[in-house]
């Protein structure tokens, strides 16, 4: 099956997997949530009895911004493949201390042993202490973006093709001949995120998903016709899918949602979201055309890496599903979760959310041309 030939146009859901401690918000409010194996693998079972498709690790190699410890994301991610039968687990990957023929090699076995279970997402790169930590350039904004595309032209290429070879400006390959392949056709997933121009042409030249940053609908729909657009323009009409963050509050009336919210951002680390406002903004501003991730975000967004809590799935079952099912009509394929308390409200979420979703969807079927 190839990664366009989808089974039904379902719209399909991920997690972020906590293996960074601090969650998933800048703020020391309680948390129900842990960042050990233990805690992770019994998440990832339930996420996987709930319903969810994917579960995406995170790649730090640092502690900063109220996240002091962290695993690195490969080596989790395989376990928590070990220690579940469905769910696909994806290993965000940072060009620069990781060499692509080296990942796709780590891929292939993961994707071996998981029986066609592995993804990746290639992350260009905002924290620039991670590179001088390691002792690794970093590079200007559109620099680490053409790394990240000869990055992800090599795994491919490693994947699909005997004997590859790849002359570059970061990377060069020599009859490189991958022995055992991914199990998955053509190859694993691809996912890569951002929002400056830089970041669409790769989504439209190269990936299979582009994730998103939290927006409003508006926002959301403005960014995926600018990647259909470029795709088109290469010959990949239809090949690329969208998943959007968001951080999810599914409570029983909506004030209690709302009260909760209020409350995360109330306890927020001031100090470690300042910080992290001021480096991302200096990465998002470095672009040439000064657009980039979290250009727009205030206090309030930042609480949550991702700009999560402005994608608005904060309320009841039903409003959250009617909101989710108004982002599949604007072309969104997958929705990535945070959750506060996870364990229990990922298993919440399949419980009371994504029933209404299904009906929904079974009840107002898209058109054609969505339907990808």
């Amino acid at each position: 099956m190839t990664l366009q030939q989808l089974p039904d146009d379902r719209l399909k859901f991920a997690y972020w997997v906590p293996n960074v401690s601090g969650g998933l918000v800048v703020s020391k409010i309680p948390q129900r949530t842990e960042w050990n194996l233990n805690y992770n693998v019994k998440l990832a079972q339930i996420a996987e009895q709930a319903g969810f498709d994917y579960a995406l690790s995170q790649i730090r190699f640092i502690g900063s911004y109220g996240a002091e410890y962290q695993h690195e994301s490969t080596t989790f991610s395989t376990a928590l493949l070990l220690g579940t039968e469905r769910i696909k687990v994806i290993a965000a990957i940072l060009p620069g201390p990781w060499h692509p023929a080296v990942t796709a090699k780590l891929g292939a076995t993961a994707d071996q042993i998981s029986n066609g279970r592995w993804a990746v997402n290639v992350v260009s790169g905002w924290f620039a202490g991670e590179y001088h930590a390691l002792g690794l350039p970093w590079l200007e904004h559109n620099e680490r973006y053409r790394r990240s595309r000869e990055f992800i032209q090599i795994l491919k290429g490693i994947w699909t093709e005997d004997h590859f070879t790849f002359k570059g400006n970061y990377y060069s390959v020599n009859e490189f001949n991958l022995r055992p392949k991914p199990l998955q056709l053509p190859h694993p997933e691809i996912f890569q995120g951002g929002n400056s121009r830089a970041a669409k042409e790769n989504a439209g030249n190269v990936s299979d998903w582009y994730f998103m940053n939290g927006n409003t609908p508006e926002g959301h729909k403005a960014q995926i016709d600018e990647v259909n657009e470029i795709a088109n323009g290469a010959g990949r009409r239809g090949k690329v899918r969208f998943g959007v963050n968001a951080f999810i509050i599914a409570r029983e009336t909506e004030k209690e949602a709302q009260r909760e919210l209020e409350a995360i951002i109330e306890h927020a680390d001031a100090e470690a979201v300042n910080a992290f406002g001021e480096a991302v903004k200096q990465a998002g501003q470095a672009s040439p055309e000064r657009h980039g991730m979290w250009e727009n975000s205030t206090f309030r967004d930042l609480v949550q890496y991702n700009d999560g809590f402005r994608t608005n799935l904060i309320g009841t079952p039903e409003q959250i599903a009617e909101r989710i099912f108004h982002l599949k009509t604007l072309g969104v394929n997958l929705v990535l979760g945070g959750f506060l308390h996870f364990q229990e409200e990922i298993r919440f979420f399949g419980e009371r959310v994504l029933p209404l979703l299904r009906e929904l969807e079974r009840a107002k079927p898209l058109p054609e041309r969505l339907a990808v």
